[in-house]
């Protein structure tokens, strides 16, 4: 797909909500979709532009626009989010990512500081694998039975992550929800990105980070250990500051969104000292 044509807003679903204000542009992260921040946009847009999109291969866009090329690496998610920014001519943003789209959020910041007020970035990680000194949470191993059960097996591979991940039982509401969307992605796209975000790498990338970072996690995360918010705050060369949330599991806007948006809230509508 084209991104620098008027399609681009289409092709990813894109919605602009409130009335005025500072624009707050939200992303979501894998198997979700804009859907995800149903409990924060109504608290938001009374004083802020709220601008919501897909990524490209969510289950809410076009198939037939998802290249695998292109989504081969993350830096194709950050390219498309730069054109959403042109396109709607924004000039200054809160971006708030959720997982990969943390990560999304930073490297489009990389090449494009002055479109970034500030990024609030939850559940976030440069890299899933674990490294000499570095504990990412996952092993080689464990990646390779993860993608090998998607692939033999999508919906039970959804039947079984769906509950893990968010950290409740198949009954709750957080883990249906997560379940529908991750349900709705055509499952060889799904295969792709998930190996695009648990394989990468982006480490080397923090210290180019200008725009101040707003670093939010879950107390326990089955993708993300809290030892990864430690070392996105220790590498990025940017002001940064951590809080660690009472809430657990991966999507916590969804599963106890009680304390999590509270918490986006202050960090969205307040420059805290770093």
């Amino acid at each position: 797909m084209d991104t620098t044509t008027g399609l681009v807003l289409q092709a990813h679903n894109v919605r602009v909500l409130g009335n005025g204000g500072p624009t707050v542009v939200l992303a979501h992260g894998f198997g979700t979709d804009q859907s995800v921040w149903k409990h924060l946009v109504p608290r938001l847009v009374a004083k802020h532009r709220v601008v919501l999109y897909d990524n490209m291969g969510a289950g809410t866009t076009d198939p037939d626009y998802f290249d695998f090329d292109r989504y081969a690496t993350v830096e194709g998610y950050a390219c498309d989010l730069l054109a959403i920014l042109e396109e709607l001519c924004i000039s200054s943003c809160i971006f708030v990512g959720h997982s990969v789209s943390a990560i999304v959020g930073i490297l489009a910041s990389i090449s494009r500081p002055d479109l970034f007020s500030k990024i609030v970035a939850l559940s976030a990680s440069p890299r899933y694998l674990n490294d000499l000194d570095y504990f990412g949470g996952f092993e080689h191993s464990d990646l390779d039975q993860l993608f090998e059960a998607m692939k033999s097996n999508y919906s039970a591979w959804v039947s079984g992550f769906a509950p893990l991940a968010v950290g409740d039982d198949m009954d709750s509401v957080a883990v249906q929800e997560f379940s529908r969307t991750l349900f709705n992605i055509r499952p060889d796209i799904a295969l792709s990105v998930a190996q695009t975000i648990f394989t990468s790498d982006l480490r080397e990338y923090l210290g180019m980070v200008t725009v101040p970072c707003h670093i939010l996690q879950s107390s326990k995360d089955l993708a993300v250990p809290v030892g990864v918010s430690e070392f996105l705050h220790r590498r990025l060369y940017c002001k940064s500051i951590v809080e660690v949330m009472t809430s657990e599991g991966h999507l916590p806007q969804l599963s106890s969104p009680e304390i999590v948006i509270p918490v986006l809230l202050k960090h969205i509508e307040h420059d805290i000292a770093v």
